[in-house]
């Protein structure tokens, strides 16, 4: 009997960077011919391509190949025999509640987690409202180049706030370790929005500043055809619910709405939303998360420590890494690392700041750079939600102070941080924070703490025998990175995906605690309307 189309894949296919795709087909097709399998009506494609860069001058390109087909079990269990693995690819696939809504569902913030939630959602006829308490993408353009230039932080429109979310103005990475069947139709949506269809089978895809921010707009703007309101410069400020825990209603800064579902999807950085949710009897915890500090290399060097002669391939596009120390009190890693780049001024509050990496999708910059951070345990700041943001503000306005006041960043060379020293001004690398005019010659013990520094200069040393060059003299270090994951979690059950102790209120993405990136989030947002999808069908009674 024939099966409706699965999906095989041959892993593991180690090519010369000058080999094309036709010859990673090849491959697979001389397997299958080899075995007695007729595969003329298989359909192959590039289920993953990813880079080894062990040996840099051995760099090879690893492909898995994909085969589609509608074969009978006996076919699928020879595919299976020769090597190839079936593969299945999840897509929502709603079950629809009988409860009725008293108003239509509200979800708070357009990052990732809620952008996606709203717009399934909406394809589905629920005609969210979605709360956004900064900017549009071209207003969010507006406020960050305005930052830049004359150092006037709007505490709403940033790199943080705004429609998309922090994730926008960063590099756009997709990658994620969760394993989620939904990662795929994440990917997908991306795609049909505009994002390059290569992120669909690269191990590291990205998107870039530049095409995400536009993405998102026609995400939002979908969102708005199918009969959903997406509210700007609306920020949540605290739920009503009944005696029972079931809320009805949330007060906004445009007034109070209707509510019959809270989908609160906020991002990392809400602190003044994670206090109100405190004090309105939401459970809550502590999480470690990490502090540190951003490093800049010319993105060249990176290429050649990483792919030697092979540095410059097209077909290889320029170098990443990501590196990881641990010792036995604790660990150090590298995250967000930027080909190509700029670090941001990431800051959303006054008398603060943060550094971000960010790049477009031509990755065309001349500094490459990337988070170095420490794990920060619950012990380190107290173990409350409230201790955890206070420890992250602490050191963005020590960064503030270090850096003149003025939204400079404190910066330092590597080989000044590593010797004790502070004298040395940038020389063959430039920085990029704020155009390169906007960093001071700091100590980053004048601002992070002494077990953050110890670990930095630990994790720096051993990353440079991993990439010759890593703790080259004249590498740059620009602070403070504090935003590197949500520092508290909203509980919820784990079923119903509810807050504890209220009915219809789903916390979700990074800012409640259960992502770490686009694509996780994004996933989690997902889950999140599918629960409150199989409660409640899109009919009001109000």
């Amino acid at each position: 009997m024939i099966s409706s189309t699965r999906i095989f894949v041959l892993n593991n296919i180690n090519l010369s960077p000058d080999a094309s795709f036709e010859e990673a087909f090849s491959v697979a097709s001389k397997k299958i011919k080899s075995s007695g399998i007729n595969e003329s009506d298989f359909q192959y494609g590039i289920y993953k391509k990813s880079i080894d860069a062990r040996k840099k001058n051995g760099v090879k390109i690893v492909y898995s190949v994909s085969v589609s087909a509608s074969v009978s079990e006996k076919v699928a269990e020879k595919l299976r025999g020769i090597g190839f693995s079936e593969v299945n690819i999840q897509s929502p696939i709603p079950v629809i509640g009988n409860e009725v809504m008293s108003a239509p569902p509200i979800v708070v913030g357009t990052g990732p987690a809620g952008l996606f939630a709203a717009l399934l959602l909406a394809e589905l006829g629920y005609k969210p409202t979605v709360l956004e308490r900064g900017g549009s993408v071209k207003e969010r353009k507006e406020a960050v180049a305005v930052f830049k230039r004359d150092r006037i932080l709007d505490t709403e429109t940033n790199i943080q706030f705004g429609a998309g979310g922090a994730g926008t103005f960063s590099d756009g990475k997709l990658i994620t370790r969760i394993g989620d069947g939904f990662s795929s139709y994440v990917l997908s949506r991306f795609i049909e929005f505009g994002a390059p269809p290569e992120i669909a089978y690269l191990a590291k895809p990205h998107i870039g500043t530049d095409i995400l921010s536009e993405i998102v707009d026609s995400m939002l703007k979908k969102i708005e055809q199918l009969g959903g309101r997406v509210l700007y410069h609306t920020a949540f400020l605290e739920p009503e619910v009944d005696s029972s825990g079931k809320l009805y209603s949330v007060k906004t800064t445009a007034g109070d709405l209707s509510a019959g579902a809270l989908i609160l999807a906020t991002g990392h950085s809400a602190r003044d939303t994670y206090q109100t949710l405190i004090k309105h009897g939401f459970s809550s915890e502590a999480k470690p998360f990490s502090v540190g500090i951003r490093i800049e290399h010319l993105t060249e060097d990176i290429d050649r420590a990483m792919y030697g002669d092979f540095a410059g391939h097209p077909n290889l596009g320029h170098a990443e890494y990501s590196l990881s120390h641990n010792t036995k009190v604790r660990g150090a890693y590298t995250f967000c690392m930027c080909p190509g780049g700029e670090v941001v001024a990431a800051t959303s509050e006054s008398s603060g700041v943060v550094t971000n990496g960010m790049s477009e999708n031509s990755r065309s910059g001349k500094n490459s750079n990337s988070a170095v951070v420490v794990s920060v345990f619950k012990e380190d700041y107290g173990s409350t939600p409230i201790k955890a943001i206070d420890f992250q503000r602490k050191i963005e306005h020590a960064a503030f102070l270090a850096g003149g006041s003025n939204y400079s960043a404190p910066m330092i060379t590597v080989g000044d941080f590593l010797s004790g020293r502070l004298s040395s001004e940038p020389t063959r690398i430039s920085p990029t924070y704020m155009n390169g005019g906007g960093v001071t010659l700091a100590r980053p013990e004048s601002y992070l703490p002494g077990f953050v520094c110890d670990g930095l200069k630990n994790a720096i040393t051993a990353f440079d025998n991993k990439i010759s060059g890593f703790a080259s003299a004249d590498a740059l270090l620009t602070g403070a990175e504090t935003r590197t994951s949500a520092p508290i979690r909203i509980l919820r059950d784990n079923e119903a995906r509810t807050a504890l102790g209220f009915d219809n209120v789903y916390p979700a993405g990074e800012g409640a605690g259960y992502a770490g990136g686009i694509t996780s989030a994004a996933i989690d947002g997902l889950r999140s309307a599918l629960a409150l999808i199989a409660r409640f069908k899109p009919v009001f009674c109000g």
